[in-house]
């Protein structure tokens, strides 16, 4: 018996998203000139900080976008204010690499209109070392290291709502609490689906303590847990599901196929760029979050539309959202 092709889909909002593509490229989308640029003056003794770190934060997003170097960030940064017509001062190269170690990045998101489904991945981004090629052709030259980053998104939006970044020696469960404390205690948590790295007693509380269901796959050799544990019923639930019906239905089930989702919007965050270029940790973990901030940006621009083909009646076919990422085009 021959194998079953698989099927094939084709945008529905072409259109629309094309455009979104072509705004993207404008600089007027990363620049906004109601952005409050000048830090008011404190109370506190010494020298008063001049510039905001919302104002930092666009410098440091048309180097990350872009790429150009620090100094030449300064200089398109002031050209794009003097085609605004305004008469702001631009911080210089040194206070830009002074204030990223100690800013605090923004996330914009869109808020979310039901219960959050989160989907969780963690993905490395390489920070020192040789390239994948020179490391294959010549060997490495010194020891290679990595950041880990563990973002949250919305299943629905496709927006990061949540970000970690940790060291490569860090396992992935003590991260997952973290990441929830991040999401505002207004919003409904619904549903979590992490991978198996996830599936501890400590993730399965924290998930619980939110008042949401855990979608984490279970161990091929795991025990059911005491019921008393908090999170213990959903997971021994998933247990008896995946022993008896499979691990393929107990995904379609819980929607923890979705979390393909969450993979490919990494991609898109690694598309720009392979690594990161800073030496100093907090440094990493401010560049991070800002690419955080321009894939969010990428995200509420506009998304494609997906539908599957061949279906006789196009109304009640499954609309997905995907991505399709040439170049940088998110």
């Amino acid at each position: 018996m021959s194998r079953p092709q698989p099927p094939t889909y084709q945008t529905t909002n072409r259109h629309e998203y094309n455009a979104a593509l072509a705004k993207s490229g404008s600089l007027s989308t990363w620049f906004d000139p109601e952005t409050q640029w000048l830090d008011p003056p404190t109370d506190r003794r010494g020298r008063q900080p001049v510039f905001t770190d919302a104002a930092i934060q666009r410098c440091l997003t048309l180097k990350a976008l872009f790429g150009p170097p620090l100094r030449q960030t300064t200089g398109m940064m002031a050209s794009l204010l003097e085609l605004a017509g305004l008469d702001w001062p631009v911080p210089d190269f040194s206070t830009l690499c002074r204030r990223q170690k100690t800013m605090t990045a923004h996330i914009p998101c869109r808020p979310s209109t039901s219960a959050l489904h989160l989907l969780i991945d963690s993905p490395g981004v390489k920070a020192e070392g040789d390239g994948e090629w020179l490391a294959k052709k010549h060997r490495s030259s010194k020891p290679r290291d990595w950041r880990k980053v563990h973002p949250g998104f919305d299943a629905g939006t496709l927006e990061i709502r949540a970000v970690e970044i940790i060291g490569s020696r860090i396992g992935d469960a003590p991260v997952l609490p973290d990441l929830l404390d991040q999401i505002p205690a207004d919003l409904p948590l619904g549903i979590v689906t992490a991978d198996g790295a996830n599936n501890t007693r400590a993730c399965h509380a924290a998930i619980a303590a939110q008042g949401a269901a855990a979608a984490i796959p279970p161990r091929k050799n795991g025990k059911p847990w005491k019921e008393h544990t908090a999170g213990a019923a959903v997971r021994n639930d998933a247990l008896r599901s995946c022993r008896r019906l499979g691990r393929a239905i107990w995904n379609r089930w819980t929607g923890y196929h979705r979390r393909s989702l969450a993979e490919a919007k990494m991609r898109c965050l690694k598309l720009l760029g392979e690594r990161v270029m800073s030496r100093d940790f907090d440094r990493r973990v401010a560049a991070l979050k800002i690419r955080a901030a321009i894939l969010n940006r990428f995200t509420a621009l506009g998304t494609p539309l997906t539908q599957r083909a061949g279906l006789l009646c196009p109304g009640k076919g499954e609309l997905r959202a995907s991505v399709d990422l040439g170049n940088k085009d998110v």
